[in-house]
């Protein structure tokens, strides 16, 4: 029987790859490098939005409009510097896109990282060649919880309806954005949110991580 879900999207940072931290602490050395004082918890909370959703949670905006650029640039080589080779995979993220393609279902990736970023995070995840369709803060004006980056992902999907997609992410912002899209969303908990702040946030089913989504796919939504 040919599954109900034709394409699965799924988030990156939290979702197939362990680099929530990573990126708070990141931003956190970010911002005290242009003297502005962050807690790494209260960082870590906005992971899942991009940039131009997190900064002005934490800079006032004529600041903003003055360094907003230079910040992101900045925590953008950073990363990339000092904290990037420390991200890995999380268990069975390979085996769940080979899974899923294997369903003869398309596999879709939408991150609020930049089109470079993300490039990279397929070649440490192992899965460039799994990949069908990609969108990045490069394909939408405003990133989550905003719908653009979903709304891009729907707009390389042509022929499918929206019933027939369904989001994978770890954050509410993953959750609220795809519904803002018209989109369902399975969570994770492996980017570190509550499971009940998934819940509230819309999320359809939760599991641990992509392993547990793999082992349970056949019960899950997307089958």
């Amino acid at each position: 029987m040919s599954p109900r879900i034709k394409a699965v999207v799924f988030d990156i940072d939290g979702t197939l790859l362990d680099s929530v931290d990573l990126h708070a602490r990141a931003w956190v050395e970010a911002f005290a490098h242009f003297g502005i004082e962050t807690q790494e918890a209260e960082v870590r909370r906005q992971i899942g939005k991009g940039g131009d959703q997190l900064l002005p949670v934490f800079v006032d905006e004529a600041r903003l409009a003055r360094e907003g650029e230079a910040i992101e640039s900045y925590r953008s080589d950073l990363f990339k510097r000092s904290y990037l080779s420390q991200a890995k995979p999380f268990p069975a993220v390979k085996a769940l896109l080979s899974h899923v393609r294997d369903a003869g279902q398309t596999v879709a990736l939408a991150s609020s990282g930049k089109a470079d970023e993300v490039e990279n995070y397929q070649k440490i995840l192992g899965i460039t060649g799994l990949v069908d369709v990609v969108t990045t803060s490069d394909d939408a004006d405003r990133s989550k919880p905003h719908p653009d980056i979903f709304e891009a992902v729907l707009g390389k999907l042509p022929g499918l309806s929206k019933q027939a997609v369904m989001v994978v992410g770890d954050t509410p912002y993953d959750a609220q954005a795809a519904a803002r899209a018209g989109l369902s969303t399975i969570g994770v908990l492996c980017g570190g949110f509550p499971e009940a702040e998934l819940s509230a946030a819309g999320c359809v089913a939760i599991y641990r991580d992509p392993q547990d989504l793999l082992d349970g796919y056949a019960r899950s939504p997307l089958a």
